[in-house]
This record gives C-alpha cells, structure tokens and sequence, in this order.
C-alpha cells in the first residue's frame, strides 16, 4: 500500500513524480542562504564562470523533462500491455531491493560509457555534451541542464534500460526514479554539507563531480550517478583533496602524485 495507489496509477507517478522531485530537491538548494563556507565554488567564480543564464539553464531542463516524461509513458504503456491485467503484485521487499541495487550498476554501466564516450568523440564533445559543461561551476537546477539528443541518450535512455533490465515493477520505479534524481541534484549542488548522507554513503558525490567539470578533470570521473566502479577499473579515476580556502568555503583538488 502506498499513499498515491487511491488517487494515480503507479505509471503515471513513475512518469511525473521525478519531474517534480527534481524542482523540489533543486528548488530546496536554490533557496537556502548563500552558505559561502560551505561552498566548493564562490558566488564569484559562478558568475564569472558560468556560461549559460539561469533562464536557459531552466528551459533546457524543461525541455530534457518533456521528453522524458514522453518515453516513460510509451515505456509504462508498452511494459503494462504485456503483463496481466488488474492489479500488479508487487514482489517482496528483499527481491525490490537486489532490483533497485541492479538497476543502480545497470545505471552507472550505461552512463559511464555513453558520458566517456561524449568526451573522447571531438564532434560529440563540441555540439552535443560541452552545453552540460558550460556550467563550470555547477548549481542544482542545472543537473539535467544538457543538450536534448544528450538528454534522451544518457539520462533517458539509461533509466528505461534500467528499469527493464532490473526487471522492477512501475511501483518500484517510482522509488528508484525518484532516488536517482536526487543524487543527481546532490552531485550537481556546489556544496559541501556537513552531515550529507550522500557524502557518507558514496564516494561519487558533490567533490567527486565537482572534479570532473574543471578544466583538469574533465578525462576523468565520467562515473554517474552512484558508484565510481567503473572509473577505477578503466583508470579514469582520480582521487581530490578538499581545501578549506582562506575566504571561505572549500575547494576540490585533483590529488598529485
């Protein structure tokens, strides 16, 4: 039993509950105080740096969050016709929870190859995925800010591949939907929180990404959204350092051997 099960179907709230996640978690970073203390980047650096308006930044998220939604409702409706009709039975907790664990590798796998691949092809690179990188300090809102082919390719298609891979039911999928958004609005925030569970839990996080879009990071830690499995094993990975700097605020440092 879930609370929405009286008022929508599990498919339309795994098609619409991440959109609103994503403005929720991001619109919560978006309000808070500057917190220039806890700050990878200055406010300095992220106006000077950045490349791309707010506004933009908004419309292109939009744009990537129509085309999501577009699939996941061709996805939910081509996965429901060929399952029986009536209500779904949902398979026990442990079995959801080694699907929501494979969906998480499946994720990362299908990510971590396409995003390398974008870095690696020139012509990728200069019309497709630099749009991601002109936010060289990046803020929440723009975690999903991408070129929309990028968009449809990296986060779309690797959730839909996902989800059928795993083989969770749309129920699970709205948790599983829902939680991958929220790193991803996490590793995109700027900042370093004390007591952030994603900083405690996994070691991709908010520095690790942070890395990844300066100049001297971006051949490495291609890894997203969860793990860095595949960084280390391809020797993409680099380890950093946080540096408090004297005006506040911390910065991360790629470590020199």
């Amino acid at each position: 039993m879930v609370f929405w099960e009286a008022y929508i179907s599990d498919e339309s709230m795994g098609t619409f509950a991440p959109l609103v996640v994503y403005w929720l978690y991001a619109g919560f970073y978006q309000l808070l105080p500057p917190l220039d203390k806890y700050r990878l980047h200055s406010r300095t650096e992220e106006n000077e740096k950045n490349l791309v308006p707010l506004r933009s930044v908004i419309k292109g998220v939009l744009l990537q969050q129509f085309v999501q939604a577009v699939v996941a409702e061709l996805l939910f409706l081509v996965t429901s016709k060929a399952s029986s009709p009536g209500h779904t039975v949902q398979p026990s907790l442990p079995v959801q929870v080694v699907q929501f664990v494979v969906a998480m590798l499946v994720m990362d796998t299908w990510q971590y190859f396409v995003h390398r691949y974008m870095h690696q092809n020139k012509f990728l690179y200069r019309h497709i995925h630099s749009q991601h990188h002109r936010l060289v300090v990046p803020y929440a809102i723009g975690a999903l800010y991408n070129h929309p082919l990028e968009g449809l390719l990296l986060d779309t298609f690797g959730g839909a591949i996902s989800f059928l891979i795993s083989g969770m039911t749309a129920r699970t999928a709205v948790f599983f939907f829902c939680f991958a958004v929220i790193k991803t609005v996490d590793d995109h925030c700027g900042l370093w929180l004390p007591g952030n569970i994603f900083h405690l839990l996994f070691q991709n996080n908010t520095a690790y990404h942070d890395i990844h879009h300066q100049l001297q990071g971006t051949k490495f830690n291609y890894s997203q959204p969860f793990f860095s499995i595949w960084d280390k094993l391809l020797g993409t990975y680099v380890p950093y350092t946080l540096v408090k700097r004297p005006e506040g605020g911390f910065e991360a440092r790629l470590k020199k051997d």
